[in-house]
């Protein structure tokens, strides 16, 4: 790690630690090196910083919508981090491929498969890209929530510190069983993704995947890992 980008870890766990109260502690189940893909939601934009400075030392990357180098400053911050720029709304395959690269290497590959912010913080669809280098990779997956930070603004309105809360599941690999994998699996394997993410959650933040009794585990093998 350059010192300038120590310098920048430094500074934003300092900033997001006088707005925030982060619950760190689930941090130490995540493992040290990968190949891993770490699947999390994805409520506003405090979090991918602060989440990345408190997984320091870990060698992680982690897609970053194209458009984020449209701004100098996190042109600057993201190049200094070597997120990898992904377009949303298609199957980004370029992407896709430098996501499985940057696993092979060892690399952990943090993915919010609901693609965007809910700002809400209420859990939206998933969609397949993450499942896709699932497969392709064969690395496994660690499911990580955070929420309170959907109270960030309203809190710094009042001057108060937010809560983040952070929890860690269990990993697991995808496993088609044998079968070709169709669109209609991948769709399947997606939504066991975001349930997985989902368990962790309080139920008012599971959004449209609220009803746990609706999740399956058919495609995901916990032993693999």
């Amino acid at each position: 790690m350059s010192y300038l980008e120590s310098a920048v870890n430094i500074t934003i766990k300092t900033l997001t630690g006088i707005a925030c109260k982060v619950d760190s502690n689930e941090i130490a189940k995540v493992p040290t090196q990968g190949p891993l893909i770490i699947v999390t939601n994805h409520i506003n934009f405090i979090e991918v910083p602060l989440v990345y400075v408190y997984l320091q030392p870990r060698p992680l990357t982690g897609y970053v919508k194209v458009e984020t180098w449209d701004n100098p400053v996190f042109s600057l911050l993201f190049d200094l981090w070597e997120a990898i720029p992904v377009r949303r709304g298609e199957a980004d395959i370029g992407a896709i491929k430098e996501g499985v690269r940057a696993l092979k290497s060892g690399q952990i590959l943090a993915v919010a498969p609901e693609g965007t912010r809910s700002k809400h913080g209420r859990l939206q669809k998933g969609y397949p890209g993450v499942t896709m280098v699932a497969l392709m990779s064969g690395a496994p997956i660690l499911p990580l929530a955070y929420y309170g930070n959907e109270h960030l603004w309203n809190n710094v309105k009042r001057l108060k510190r937010t809560d983040f809360n952070i929890k860690v599941g269990s990993c697991f690999c995808l496993d088609s069983r044998g079968q070709k994998v169709d669109r209609e699996i991948r769709l399947q394997m997606t939504a066991e993704i975001m349930y997985q993410i989902a368990g962790l959650l309080p139920p008012e933040n599971r959004g449209i995947y609220a009803d746990l009794n609706n999740a399956t585990s058919q495609y995901l093998n916990f032993d693999c890992a």
